[in-house]
């Protein structure tokens, strides 16, 4: 195998890859773009002509409620949990990589036995909870529990980061008379910056993609997310809105797509450097 081989060969099949990765997106939006009949019976990619009025069906929404409303709700219960788990995980992590206390090494291996607990477990325990505090079809059963550091996963990935950062830094923040509160949100919060926006873009994403969790909760039209109607959708209209549910589908895909091009190199550089330490 020659030099100029070597070098683009890799190259081509990181291309290659690519386009097998990025072509259920390009079919997704040409999709959304065809005519009703097409759908179901043309195998062909592009769309014999472009049908604009599958986007403007579903900018009207499902039973009354616009995309702009499902939006909207979709990004108050994302941006709630991210700011919960980022708050309550850190602090957590915090805890058990800075501090010494009695049984932490036991919590600490607790915490992460739960990882292998499935979520359909404490489902039930939740809802009746949830339930008795009349908080059911509201938001709050899908954001206060992010405030309580429930993703143990967000709290080891933190943890592990935490761990790798130099403690002369908060041992000199003692001598002048910082406290443990203060070092975590002066000195320890800000040097976590990577393992904090990788936690920010896993919950985002995860949480704008929940399905099932807020079809637990959640009941009445005007509080659903995009993805509760990309369902009632399909529900409401049957075979033959095919195309608006694609253009919907299309429209509740950008907000992830944009989320994670301006985060990205954040979420590589953090899950390079957690764990690599301690």
């Amino acid at each position: 195998m020659n030099i100029a081989t070597k070098r683009w060969l890799p190259h081509t099949v990181a291309a290659v890859c690519l386009l097998v990765l990025l072509y259920p997106l390009v079919w997704l939006l040409a999709t959304s773009l065809k005519p009703a009949d097409e759908v179901v019976t043309s195998l062909d990619l592009m769309p014999s002509h472009l049908e604009w009025s599958n986007y403007t069906t579903a900018l009207d929404g499902v039973s009354g409620v616009t995309v702009t409303r499902l939006l909207g709700n979709t990004l108050l219960i994302a941006g709630g949990a991210v700011l919960g788990n980022v708050l309550s995980c850190s602090l957590a992590a915090y805890a058990f990589a800075r501090l010494r206390f009695r049984m932490s090494k036991v919590m600490f291996a607790f915490m992460v036995a739960t990882l292998m607990l499935p979520h359909h477990v404490v489902l039930i325990p939740q809802y009746i909870i949830f339930n008795r505090l009349g908080l059911v079809d509201s938001f709050w059963p899908l954001i206060l529990p992010k405030f309580l550091a429930t993703e143990a996963f967000f709290v080891f990935l933190i943890v592990q980061f935490m761990r790798g950062l130099p403690r002369e830094l908060e041992e000199s923040a003692r001598i002048d008379g910082c406290g443990p509160f203060r070092a975590y949100w002066s000195i320890t919060l800000p040097l976590a910056r990577p393992a904090l926006i990788t936690t920010a873009i896993f919950t985002f994403i995860w949480t704008w993609n929940d399905f099932f969790t807020q079809m637990i909760y959640l009941f009445a039209p005007e509080k659903f997310t995009i993805t509760l109607a990309l369902r009632s959708f399909v529900d409401q209209s049957s075979t033959s809105a095919y195309g608006p549910m694609f253009a919907m589908s299309v429209i509740s895909v950008l907000p992830i797509v944009l989320f994670f091009l301006v985060f990205q190199r954040y979420l590589v550089q953090g899950m390079a450097t957690s764990g690599l330490k301690g």
